[in-house]
């Protein structure tokens, strides 16, 4: 019995195949609509997870400076240094000395000269947090700043990496208005595959009447034109596939050339194992639900006269 059913499939399936084929040019405008249609918000997909991958590693250099009150004795700072070092948070803490911390300024300011004529060094002794890269994100961050800030050997604690927080907020947005985007060009998939198994019901109404008045049933008379939609849709998943990958191949060379002149070893990823299974299976998936939706409204019209 389950042996006769796949059996069944099998022949439904290879005949749908050799109807695409013997119309080679309808098949692949069809494939090439949804393909186009797929492709746009699975390229934006991938780009925006490439700017996010590119954002973890400008992350990773975050740094929080601790500025500590200048009367501050070597033993007080060492032992507070001991302790942030302890906090999970932290990766490691470096000392900049009043007198380390004057000399690099006297060096990159250009006003060593007018330094030189002060009484006393201004500046205070810094303690350069590093963060754990499991708190590197811009929200850990600012936790980790918030803490920090409590001591009560610390004056002053700078994090310079708002600028990351905005790119992540621009980020989501990104993200949501691809995710629209994707909603709306599946639902002109689902009408692409619709419009075309409408016209295939059309085309043989009258043989679908013959095997309604044999007694054919719906899912019997369905089960071709559910098999045409999902082979569409998967077809379609692919060149999708295939068209992303090859806008990346371009876009790899002039992106590796920038990142080189920024000192990055950043490079362009492709879709993954899993993105491509879900891709393609979304066109799949499109292409059946936009079959059943046309064949049973088409075929629930078609009665024998």
């Amino acid at each position: 019995m389950i042996r006769n059913y796949f059996l069944r499939h099998a022949q439904v399936f290879f005949y749908t195949l050799g109807q695409l084929a013997r119309a080679p040019v309808a098949t692949f405008l069809t494939v090439a609509v949804i393909g186009i249609t797929l492709a746009l918000p699975a390229g934006l997909y991938i780009a925006i997870e490439n700017v996010q991958r590119l954002a973890r590693g400008w992350e990773d250099n975050g740094q929080i400076s601790l500025f500590l009150k200048r009367d501050l004795s070597d033993p007080a700072i060492e032992k507070l240094s001991e302790k942030i070092r302890k906090l999970p948070a932290v990766s490691w803490v470096d000392y900049v000395s009043r007198e380390a911390a004057l000399a690099e300024f006297k060096k990159l300011s250009g006003f060593g000269e007018a330094l030189g004529a002060l009484d006393r060094n201004p500046l205070p002794p810094v303690l350069v947090v590093h963060p754990a890269a499991t708190h590197s994100h811009p929200d850990a961050l600012q936790s980790l700043l918030k803490d920090l800030r409590r001591y009560n050997e610390v004056e002053l604690a700078q994090l310079d990496l708002e600028w990351v927080r905005r790119l992540y907020a621009m980020l989501d947005l990104a993200r949501q208005g691809v995710l629209i985007l994707a909603a709306g060009l599946a639902v002109a998939v689902l009408l692409i595959i619709g419009n075309t198994i409408r016209l295939a019901v059309l085309n043989r109404r009258d043989e679908i009447e013959i095997i309604k008045l044999i007694g054919g049933t719906n899912a019997f008379i369905r089960r071709p034109f559910l098999y045409a939609g999902m082979l569409q849709g998967l077809l379609g998943g692919i060149l999708a596939w295939l068209l992303v990958g090859l806008g990346l191949l371009l876009l790899s060379s002039p992106v590796h050339r920038l990142a080189s002149l920024y000192g990055s070893l950043f490079v362009v990823e492709n879709m993954g194992f899993m993105a491509t299974l879900t891709l393609i299976g979304t066109g799949g998936l499109l292409g059946w639900l936009g079959s059943r939706l046309a064949v049973g409204r088409h075929l629930r019209a078609i009665e024998p006269r």
